[in-house]
């Protein structure tokens, strides 16, 4: 199969370069005997507010970490209010100078056979799609693998004055060889790649890694043929802060600066308002109907940072973290290991199967919570407004028949707080249990303590 995938890929180059077309998907060539006919594009790919985003690191699932070990798991997955599931690369990684990292790539057109095989992936993603998720795929465009097909093509690669070819300039990362974007063919043959996953497995789109790496007018060609494939509504996000990734096509973009300043709030005392400023700072950079990725942990933190914990300072302080992604502004990310509050390091280079059962008590509440962000659309279309506190996390989202408030202490101690004006005496309904919350001047909460209360107008 992996050899099948390369002769469609070659063969597919050997065309458009003689035609000076885009690459074309398996569909526009007359091939038929060769390449099947694309499979119907999934229906219910969800609006971009409406997005929960669930990034799948295959080392966390067990027992053998593959593509069927988190099929077996998927139904829990679901269970998290999750509608976009993220796998990670899921293909062969390089060995000539490699270091176990799934981001160096081999081959663009194989599943990793210590992962599964295409019909596990197939099977995945109609599973996936049957449950009303979408799948996305971790593409890697900035470098592949040395031992990647392409590196014969050596014009296809940065090279230094002497003729070799280099790994990414200014990084450590020796186990990957940099790509050329000035090579019109190697480009060509990276969108039909990208295009082979899309028209074979009906993959629904793609979180593209190290995207400031990669030049614009990369992504601008790459989307734009993307977006020609009759029938697909494309999830397309970038790893990146670029504001040009909004004007290529990307709707989505990372959210590093939100996730610093709220362990700066939790863990280092920062003040909790200073949260709303990074928010707002953030969106003044993103365009209407483009949203940022908002997350307390992905694979890279949890692998080489601080587990949940130690940033958050307990398991507690991690699910109120998470309130905070879930309920503000953005599109919320939940990593593998995150709902659990896995207290250590999970690798994403080696086998660290969770168990999963650990912690039941956190994983009910990230149900829960995200059951009722499922049920509120205010948290979606309201408009935000925030007050000044130190310590707790006070704001609303309004819209014109309700309002949702949210209350949450980001210390790890009991406080007593007086309530913004507009809040006092109020009555509302507490989302957690349904009970009447009425309001008065001064609030109680416990340690890490949130309120998620609605009240119609």
């Amino acid at each position: 199969m992996k050899n099948y995938g390369i002769v469609i890929s070659l063969l597919l180059l050997l065309f458009l370069s003689g035609c000076g077309k885009d690459p074309v998907g398996p569909e526009d060539t007359n091939d038929t005997t060769e390449i099947p006919e694309p499979p119907t594009p999934f229906g219910k790919v969800p609006v971009l507010s409406d997005m929960v985003i669930y990034e799948v690191n295959f080392m966390a699932f067990g027992p053998s970490c593959t593509i069927n070990d988190v099929l077996a798991r998927i139904d829990s997955i679901k269970a998290l209010g999750v509608n976009v599931i993220w796998l990670m690369p899921i293909f062969p990684e390089g060995e000539v100078n490699g270091v176990g990292s799934p981001y160096a790539v081999q081959d663009y057109l194989a599943v990793n056979p210590d992962l599964g095989t295409f019909n596990d992936l197939k099977a995945f993603v109609n599973k996936a799609h049957e449950l009303e998720m979408a799948v996305i795929l971790d593409w890697v465009a900035n470098h592949t693998a040395w031992d990647h097909p392409w590196i014969e093509s050596e014009d296809w690669y940065s090279q230094d004055g002497s003729g070799n070819i280099i790994s990414p300039p200014g990084t450590n990362w020796n186990d990957v060889a940099d790509l050329n974007f000035s090579s019109s063919s190697m480009r060509l043959e990276m969108i039909a790649s990208m295009k082979y996953w899309i028209n074979t497995f009906n993959i629904d789109g793609f979180r593209c890694d190290a995207a400031d790496m990669v030049p614009f007018d990369f992504w601008k060609q790459a989307i734009d043929s993307l977006e020609k494939l009759p029938g697909r509504n494309l999830i397309l996000l970038a790893e990146g802060s670029r504001t040009d990734h909004f004007t290529a096509g990307f709707q989505m973009t990372f959210s590093w600066d939100f996730q610093t300043a709220l362990k700066n709030i939790y863990r280092n005392g920062a003040g909790a308002s200073t949260i709303f400023q990074v928010n707002a700072s953030e969106y003044n950079s993103v365009p209407e109907g483009k949203e940022k990725l908002r997350y307390i942990t992905n694979h890279d933190i949890y692998a080489w940072e601080a587990p949940l914990s130690d940033q958050f300072v307990s398991d507690d302080g991690s699910l109120s973290a998470f309130v905070a992604t879930a309920f503000m502004d953005g599109v919320p990310l939940i990593c593998s290991g995150q709902e659990i509050a896995f207290p250590y390091n999970i690798s994403f280079f080696e086998p660290n199967p969770l168990n999963w059962t650990q912690n039941a008590d956190i994983i009910n509440k990230y149900k829960k919570v995200m059951t009722i962000r499922a049920l509120l659309p205010e948290i979606r279309t309201g408009n935000l407004v925030t007050y000044n506190n130190d310590d707790v996390l006070i704001f609303k989202r309004i819209t014109i028949e309700s309002e949702l408030l949210i209350i949450n202490n980001v210390r790890n101690t009991q406080l007593t707080i007086s309530l913004p004006e507009e809040i006092i005496d109020s009555n509302w309904q507490n989302q957690w249990d349904q009970s009447e919350l009425e309001l008065g001047t001064e609030l109680l909460l416990e340690p890490y303590e949130f309120i998620l209360a609605k009240r119609s107008l």
